[in-house]
C-alpha cells in the first residue's frame, strides 16, 4: 500500500480521538480554497503526516500553533516558523518538540540544549555545534553523544577522551587522534580499541604490540612490522600469526635472492 493510500485509510480523528468536523473548523476558508483537506492536510488531525502537509501548504500559520496542546503539532510547526520564533521551544515540556527546534535554532540558543535531559536532543546538538565548542559535551552521560563528539572534535583535543568509559567511544578517538595519543591507546584494555590503533601506528612503532594478548592484534602486527622484527613472532602461539610470518619471511628471502642474482649479472 502506498503512503498516500495508507494515510487515507486512517479516520480523521484529533489528538483526543474525537472526529474532526470540517463544518465547524476555524479554517473552513482554507478548505474552500483547497489549502487543506480532510484525511490529507489537516492541522487538527492526530496523524503527523497530515499535520505536516497542512503546514507545508500554509507555512504562515505555523507560528500560531507553537503552544498547541498536542506535541506533534508543536514539533511540526517548529519546522516551518521563522527562526526567531524557535527560542520559546527550548524549554518545551516535550523532547520531540525540543528536538525539532534544535534542528534550526541559532547557535546561541542551541547551546542552551547541551545539557538537555533527552539524549536525542543532545545528539542533535552534538551534530550541529561548531567543532571547537564540542568540548562542553565530552563528558556527556550518553555514550552515543560522546561518540558523535569523538568524530567531530578537533584532533588536537581528542586527548581529553582517551580514557572514556565506553570502548566504542575510545575506538572513535583512536581513528583520529595524533600519534602520541595513539601510542597510549595501543595499550588500551579493550582489543576493539587496540585493533584500531594497530592499523594506524607506523610500522616502526608496532614493536610495542609484539606480545599483545589477543592474536588478532599480533596478526595485524605481523602483517606490517619491519621485517627485521618478524622473528619475534615466528613461534607465536597462534597458527595464523605464524603463517603470516612465514609468508613474509619467504617473500623477503625471495627478494634478497633476486637482488643477489641481479647484482651477479651486473658484475
Amino acid at each position: 500500500m502506498k503512503t498516500n493510500e495508507a494515510a487515507a485509510s486512517f479516520a480523521a480523528l484529533d489528538w483526543q480521538a474525537q472526529p474532526v468536523d470540517c463544518g465547524t473548523c476555524e479554517h473552513r476558508d482554507l478548505l474552500a480554497a483547497g489549502q487543506c483537506k480532510s484525511q490529507h492536510a489537516c492541522v487538527f488531525d492526530r496523524y503527523a503526516l497530515r499535520i505536516d502537509r497542512f503546514f507545508r501548504w500554509n507555512p504562515a500559520l505555523a507560528k500560531a500553533y507553537l503552544k498547541h496542546p498536542y506535541f506533534e503539532v508543536r514539533a511540526i510547526a517548529a519546522k516551518y516558523v521563522e527562526v526567531f520564533y524557535l527560542p520559546q521551544l527550548v524549554s518545551d515540556v516535550d523532547e520531540t518538540v525540543r528536538w525539532s527546534a534544535a534542528q534550526r535554532l541559532s547557535l546561541r540558543q542551541l547551546r542552551l540544549l547541551c545539557t538537555d535531559t533527552d539524549r536525542e536532543v543532545r545528539i542533535r546538538v552534538a551534530t550541529r555545534l561548531p567543532e571547537t565548542e564540542l568540548k562542553a559535551m565530552v563528558h556527556d552521560t550518553d555514550y552515543y553523544v560522546r561518540t558523535i563528539v569523538a568524530r567531530r572534535l578537533p584532533a588536537g583535543m581528542l586527548s581529553m577522551m582517551i580514557h572514556d568509559p565506553d570502548r566504542e567511544v575510545r575506538a572513535e578517538v583512536a581513528k583520529r587522534i595524533g600519534i602520541e595519543g595513539l601510542r597510549q591507546m595501543a595499550l588500551d584494555t579493550e582489543v576493539r580499541v587496540r585493533l584500531v590503533a594497530v592499523h594506524r601506528l607506523p610500522a616502526g612503532q608496532l614493536g610495542m604490540l609484539l606480545n599483545d594478548e589477543d592474536w588478532r592484534v599480533r596478526y595485524e602486527v605481523a602483517q606490517r612490522i619491519d621485517e627485521a622484527q618478524l622473528s619475534n613472532l615466528r613461534d607465536d602461539d597462534d597458527e595464523a600469526v605464524r603463517e603470516i610470518v612465514q609468508i613474509r619471511q619467504r617473500l623477503a628471502l625471495s627478494r634478497s635472492a633476486g637482488q643477489l642474482i641481479r647484482c651477479g649479472a651486473e658484475s
